[in-house]
C-alpha cells in the first residue's frame, strides 16, 4: 500500500509510464537504496496487507458511496492538506503560492462548505500541496536513502523527518483522540485508497518489478517537486549510464583484442 503517497501515487504511476523510472543495468546497486533488502521485504509486507485488508475495504467503500459524496469527502481532506501546504510555502518564502493556498482554504472552507466543494480551483487558485519534506529539500537538506515505511509506503529518511512536521501542522492532530478522531483517520485512509484503485491497477500491470518501479518513480517525482518542476540533471541517473557505457566500452575493447589475437 502507498499511504505516504496520499496525493502522489497517481503521479508516480504516470511518471513511470512516461519513462520517469527508466530501467537500470542488470546487477546495478542504486546508491540511494542501501537498505534495499529491508525495503523490498517491507514493500512486500505492505502489498500483502493492502491486498488482504485495505484494498477490499476500499472497493466496498467505492461501491456503496455515491460519486458526488465520494468527491466531496476527497475535497474535504484536500482542503485540510492545503493548510499544511500554506505553512510550507511560507517557510520556503514562496509568498505567491502561500497566498494561493490561503485563498483556497478561505474559499473552500466558506463558499465550498468546509471544503466539500472545490470552488477555489474554479476561481483559478492552483493547488500546490507542499510538505515539510519538500521544505527540507528546498533549504538544502541532502537527498537521503530511500526508505519504505511500515504501512505508509515509499519515503526517504528526509521525508520521514518531514512527516513529523506535517503531523504537527495537520489540524486533525489537535483534536481529542476519541472515537470521532479515529473515525476521521479511517475515513481519510479508505477514501484515499479508494481514489487510487485505478492507479494501482496500472502499476501492477505495467511494472515488471513493482518495487523498482515505485522506488525510481517516487524519488524522481520528489526531486521534481522540490525543484518546482524544473530539476537539474540527476547525478545518480547519470552515474548509472556512465558506468554502463564504460562497461560496454571495456567489453568491446576486450572483444576487439580477442579478434586481433585470433587473426
Amino acid at each position: 500500500m502507498w499511504l505516504s503517497s496520499v496525493r502522489l501515487v497517481s503521479a508516480v504511476v504516470l511518471m513511470g509510464l512516461l519513462g520517469a523510472c527508466s530501467s537500470t543495468p542488470d546487477g546495478y546497486k542504486y546508491p540511494r537504496d542501501p537498505l534495499e533488502t529491508y525495503n523490498r521485504g517491507m514493500h512486500r509486507f505492505n502489498t500483502e496487507f493492502d491486498n488482504a485488508l485495505l484494498k477490499p475495504v476500499s472497493k466496498g467503500y467505492k461501491a456503496i458511496t455515491p460519486e458526488p459524496l465520494d468527491r466531496g469527502i476527497t475535497n474535504f481532506f484536500n482542503n485540510i492538506a492545503d493548510i499544511t501546504s500554506a505553512v510550507n510555502n511560507l517557510l520556503q518564502f514562496k509568498l505567491s503560492r502561500f497566498g494561493s493556498d490561503l485563498g483556497r482554504v478561505a474559499a473552500n472552507s466558506t463558499v465550498g462548505v468546509i471544503g466539500f466543494f472545490d470552488v477555489a480551483t474554479n476561481m483559478g487558485l492552483p493547488s500546490y500541496k507542499e510538505d515539510f519534506g519538500q521544505t527540507l529539500g528546498y533549504w538544502g537538506a541532502e537527498p537521503s536513502p530511500y526508505l519504505v515505511l511500515p504501512l505508509l509506503g515509499p519515503s526517504t529518511l528526509r521525508d520521514t523527518v518531514g512527516k513529523g512536521g506535517d503531523i504537527l501542522v495537520d489540524p486533525f492532530f489537535s483534536l481529542e483522540k476519541n472515537t470521532i478522531y479515529w473515525g476521521f483517520i479511517a475515513l481519510r485512509v479508505v477514501d484515499t485508497r479508494a481514489d487510487l484503485l485505478q492507479a494501482s491497477k496500472i502499476l501492477e500491470a505495467a511494472a515488471v518489478d513493482p518495487y523498482s518501479f515505485m522506488r525510481d518513480s517516487y524519488l524522481q517525482m520528489r526531486r521534481n517537486q522540490i525543484f518546482d518542476g524544473n530539476p537539474p540533471p540527476d547525478p545518480y541517473q547519470e552515474d548509472i549510464w556512465a558506468e554502463e557505457a564504460a562497461m560496454e566500452e571495456e567489453e568491446k575493447a576486450a572483444g576487439d583484442g580477442s579478434s586481433g589475437d585470433a587473426d
